[in-house]
Order: C-alpha cells, then sequence, then structure tokens
C-alpha cells in the first residue's frame, strides 16, 4: 500500500488536532465548574404575583416592615433599603411614615399595630399606595464560611381599600465576604423590579 503526500499531512495533523479537542474539553468543563459554583454560592429563590397596574409618579408610602428575626432592627434596615431602591427608580412621591409609629419591639402585636397605625396615617396623607412587609431572616448562618442570609416578604396595599394587591417572598444568601445588607439590597432590588411598570 502506498502512502501519499496527503496521508502523512494528516497523520501530522492528528495528534494537533487530538490535542485542541482535549483543550477545549477541559475549558468548557471548567467553565461550566465555575459557572455552577457561583450559581451555587450565591442562591436566591423569588416568588413574586404579578403587578398591578402602577405608575412611579402615583403617591406611594412606606409602612413599617414588620422585624420576625432576632437581628434588632433588621425590619427598619429593609424599610431604607426600599426606599431608597424606589427613589433610585423614579418613585419621586414617595413618603416614610413617621418614625413615632413605630417602635420595634420584640413583641409581634405591637408590630401589626404600627403597621396598622401607619394605614391609617398614609390615609390621612392621601397616599395610593403602601409597601409594606416582613424580615424573616436577617442572619449571618452559623458555620465556618458565616454566609449572610436574607428573607423578606412585601405587599403592596391599596391605602383606601386596605386590600392586598401585589406581594412577592424571597431569600438569598451571599458570599461569606459580603455583608448582609448588600444580600438584602440584591433581594430588594429583585422582589420590587415589577412596580412601578403600569
Amino acid at each position: 500500500m502506498k502512502h501519499t503526500t496527503e496521508d502523512s499531512r494528516e497523520n501530522a495533523m492528528t495528534p494537533l488536532i487530538n490535542t485542541m479537542k482535549a483543550g477545549r474539553r477541559r475549558w468548557l468543563a471548567m467553565a461550566a465548574g465555575v459557572g455552577a459554583a457561583l450559581a451555587l454560592s450565591a442562591c436566591a429563590v423569588v416568588d413574586s404575583g404579578r403587578a398591578p397596574a402602577t405608575s412611579a409618579s402615583d403617591a406611594w408610602v412606606v409602612l413599617p416592615i414588620v422585624n420576625y428575626t432576632e437581628t434588632p432592627q433588621a425590619g427598619l434596615r429593609a424599610e431604607t433599603i426600599a426606599a431608597s431602591i424606589l427613589k433610585a427608580r423614579g418613585f419621586s412621591n414617595l413618603k416614610q411614615y413617621p418614625a413615632n409609629l413605630n417602635s420595634e419591639s420584640l413583641f409581634e402585636p405591637a408590630e401589626r399595630e404600627a403597621v396598622s397605625r401607619a394605614l391609617d396615617w398614609a390615609r390621612g396623607e392621601k397616599a395610593r399606595y403602601a409597601l409594606t412587609g416582613a424580615v424573616d431572616e436577617w442572619r449571618y448562618k452559623v458555620g465556618v464560611d458565616g454566609e449572610p442570609a436574607v428573607g423578606i416578604t412585601l405587599q403592596v396595599i391599596d391605602v383606601q381599600t386596605g386590600n392586598v394587591i401585589w406581594s412577592a417572598a424571597g431569600s438569598r444568601t451571599g458570599w461569606s465576604r459580603d455583608a448582609v445588607s448588600a444580600v438584602a439590597q440584591k433581594l430588594l432590588r429583585e422582589l420590587l423590579s415589577p412596580l412601578g411598570r403600569g
């Protein structure tokens, strides 16, 4: 059997082609591994209802966000972050309830009373919509990594009727070097994203 020059060139190229294919497979496997690690390292779960047809120019108020955690003032922190996100997104007619209406305590009924008093205040302010909710988790997990973990539920209330017209719930964890407030900001940004697009 006679070998041609073309056959010998093809045989010489085979190891190079095999090396390139193996390198490509390693690169793809590494990229998939990095992607999976990133996806698992900062997990988030969000459930949100269909947002009502509201506008950022409507009169909005931020009511107390109830703190169901052991972390002092987690509800107040969530309120501040939520108000800042809404302002940054163009909610120009946004007010926060007066501080004397919420004495964030360790007792759940007192917190619910604060929401009720703040809703009465919002009616007096002629607000159209009110944002409220609850913080269910605001902590660093126990363990070697100490990852931050946040869980928040939000509701939009039609101020005049008192009906809940939208709700969302979410939780998120971050890297061990992330601040809890940074994780909360990312979660709140995601939770609030459907609002004001009507």
